[in-house]
């Protein structure tokens, strides 16, 4: 079985034009034909163009990089937005999706092995499946800032502190979605993907904008 082009769109909400352009790209696979003039779309194509749109929304990547991603890691897509959870360690290693080896991090970052252990066993930093991200090579420079200045670290463990009760926090409401039956299986994880990646650093971002504003107010 497969989609004809208007089911796609409605299940999709995309164009027509929209969906063509990713089937030329190379996004979406290329429709079966059973009968002259009738095109049937995988109907995986539904979850590709979710995650396709989510990844321009939430994170502004182009089709170029998001071909990138597609290219770079194995998409389960029968498995839903559940598969898009378990890959958010994919998509959020960086936009350049560059990969790299223990050895070559920390030559990169100028790093010893002992200091990254230390690192990691504080909770600042992470080896993930495919080796040290981009991201890990942002962080490690603030961390090597953050030693050169002599910068209290108890405000890195206080993050760490927090980040672990609120993954607990996140944890919990996910179980609790995954119960929920009166609403799809999409849309419980496209909201919790949305809570983690959306709503949870806005909030923080928002309040220590704030506690500036206050700070700046008692001092005028």
């Amino acid at each position: 079985m497969g989609l004809k082009m208007k089911a796609l769109m409605a299940q999709s909400e995309e164009s027509k034009s929209t969906i063509l352009f990713y089937v030329k790209e190379g996004l979406l696979p290329q429709p079966s034909k059973p009968k002259p003039n009738v095109h049937l779309y995988d109907e995986k194509s539904v979850q590709i163009l979710k995650f396709i749109k989510y990844l321009q929304h939430n994170f502004s990547y182009s089709i170029l990089e998001i071909k990138g991603i597609f290219q770079d890691n194995h998409f389960d897509f029968d498995s839903s937005f559940e598969m898009m959870v378990r890959s958010l360690e994919l998509i959020s290693g960086g936009r350049d999706s560059l990969w790299y080896t223990k050895a070559d991090f920390l030559s990169l970052v100028s790093m010893d092995e002992a200091t990254l252990q230390v690192y990691q066993d504080k909770g600042y930093l992470f080896e993930r499946a495919k080796g040290f991200s981009t991201k890990e090579v942002e962080m490690a420079e603030i961390l090597s800032r953050v030693k050169a200045l002599g910068v209290d670290c108890t405000l890195l463990d206080s993050y760490v502190s927090h980040a672990k009760a609120l993954a607990i926090k996140e944890n919990d409401v996910g179980a609790t979605l995954l119960k929920d039956e009166q609403h799809s299986h999409d849309a419980r994880y496209e909201l919790l993907f949305d809570l983690v990646l959306s709503f949870k650093p806005y909030i923080f971002n928002m309040h220590t904008v704030e506690a500036h504003k206050n700070t700046i107010k008692k001092d005028a």
